[in-house]
C-alpha cells in the first residue's frame, strides 16, 4: 500500500515501484512479444499480468501524456513499460497491453 506521498511524476512513481521490486524494463519487439531490454526473455500477453498502471499529464501541454504499466510475468519477473498516452502512443505497445490480463482496472478507458 502506498503512503500519502503525492506521486505526481513518472520519475517518482518509477522510483517507488522499483523499491517494491519492479526493476525490469520491458519493451515490445517487432515480433509482437514483450521483451526484457536485453532481449534475453520474451513473453506473450498470456504470460503477463498488469499489477497497476499510472497515467500522467503534462502541466503545460495536454499532449504531453504518458502511462506506466507495472507488470509481473508467469516466471516471476517484475518490471515496467511506459508509453505515450493518446495520439502519440506506440501502436505495438498499446495493442499488446490490451491483451494482457489486468487486476481490475479498466484499460479500455485509455481510448
Amino acid at each position: 500500500m502506498q503512503n500519502k506521498e503525492e506521486l505526481t511524476t513518472l520519475t517518482k512513481v518509477l522510483t517507488n515501484v522499483r523499491k517494491e521490486g519492479y526493476k525490469t524494463d520491458f519493451t515490445v519487439g517487432d515480433d509482437g512479444l514483450m521483451h526484457t531490454m536485453d532481449s534475453k526473455l520474451k513473453f506473450g500477453p498470456d504470460q503477463l499480468k498488469i499489477v497497476n498502471f499510472y497515467r500522467f499529464e503534462g502541466e503545460s501541454n495536454p499532449d504531453d501524456m504518458a502511462i506506466l504499466y507495472v507488470l509481473e510475468t508467469n516466471t516471476g519477473e517484475k518490471g515496467t513499460i511506459s508509453d505515450a498516452y493518446g495520439t502519440y502512443s506506440d501502436s505495438q505497445v498499446e495493442a499488446f497491453m490490451r491483451q494482457v490480463p489486468d487486476m481490475g482496472k479498466n484499460l479500455d478507458s485509455r481510448s
